[in-house]
């Protein structure tokens, strides 16, 4: 039997059965049917009384009742599917009837939301707690923590080679795209392992978790889009040298390896070997380096 409060997998498909609901492969639906590991998620968000949690996909709503159980002070659930979006107050308010004035949800595609679609009184999130979609996790993830600067950390299951992806650093051989333009925005670090057996249905994919601590940017002239069109460049081709890869974002190869060395970087390196503050000099050489005259014969 579950917890108090929480749901099992014969409660989870009990209601995913009276709303006619299959989990959705296209919109990444596997729920959590095991109490233990949103007991497990809730305790590892470590979450203070103040804390306005988000939560992306919050499906059923096994995690939200599990947060609720950890003291959040709100949890606004932003969910895709209109069933289950419908659905998610009345089972907080069969469940956790005391704590249901505390859930808000919005029928929402987390990709396309800002702060101004989160509802007035809810207060601004700032720890993101989610199962998020696989298939859009790292997009998910990075507009969120660009729109929301209220989010100061957070606890995010993903499928695991994209948490690799997520805390790699510079010079792993999963540095890549993920990991440089997460860094941009905070500190990642793996937070352990979940079982495939705990999902319905049982994903053929390992998951685990990644928490993560929001940090100030690098000092640059460049805006964010201006590094991160440095960073896409830099990993399109990510066995050619820089010189070779910066050669359509620059102009030429010569003109990239200009700019990498205004910047103080080694043409002949690769992307993987960049941190996010290499990228983002680099990017700012290209506003505080004129572009070279070109040749007359």
């Amino acid at each position: 039997m579950p917890a108090a409060g929480l749901l099992g997998p014969a409660e989870i498909r009990e209601i995913a059965g009276r709303l006619g609901v299959r989990p959705s492969k296209r919109l990444g639906q596997n729920f959590v049917v095991e109490p233990g590991t949103v007991r497990r998620i809730a305790a590892l968000a470590a979450l203070e009384p103040q804390d306005v949690v988000l939560e992306v996909g919050p499906g059923l709503g096994s995690l939200t009742l599990a947060l609720l159980a950890a003291g959040a002070d709100r949890v606004v659930g932003v969910e895709i599917d209109p069933a289950l979006a419908a659905e998610l107050p009345r089972t907080i308010a069969a469940r956790a009837p005391g704590r249901a004035d505390r859930v808000t949800v919005v029928a929402a595609d987390a990709l396309r939301i800002g702060a101004r679609d989160l509802p007035a009184g809810s207060g601004s999130p700032s720890v993101l707690v989610a199962n998020l979609p696989y298939n859009v996790a790292v997009p998910v993830l990075l507009h969120l923590l660009a729109v929301l600067p209220s989010l100061r950390r957070g606890l995010v299951m993903v499928q695991a080679e994209v948490a690799d992806r997520m805390c790699a650093p510079p010079g792993s051989r999963v540095y890549g795209t993920p990991s440089a333009k997460l860094a941009w925005f905070a500190a990642a670090r793996p937070a352990g392992p979940v079982p495939r057996s705990v999902f319905w249905p049982v994903p053929n994919v390992d998951s685990r978790l990644v928490a993560f601590t929001r940090r100030d940017p690098p000092a640059t002239a460049a805006s964010r889009q201006e590094v991160f069109a440095v960073i896409d460049a830099a990993f399109r081709q990510r066995r050619k040298t820089l010189r070779a890869a910066l050669s359509g974002w620059a102009g030429s190869a010569p003109e990239a390896e200009r700019l990498l060395r205004a910047a103080g970087l080694d043409p002949g390196a690769r992307g993987e070997a960049l941190d996010v503050a290499e990228f983002a000099r680099l990017a700012a050489s290209r506003l505080s380096t004129p572009p070279a005259a070109p040749r007359t014969i």
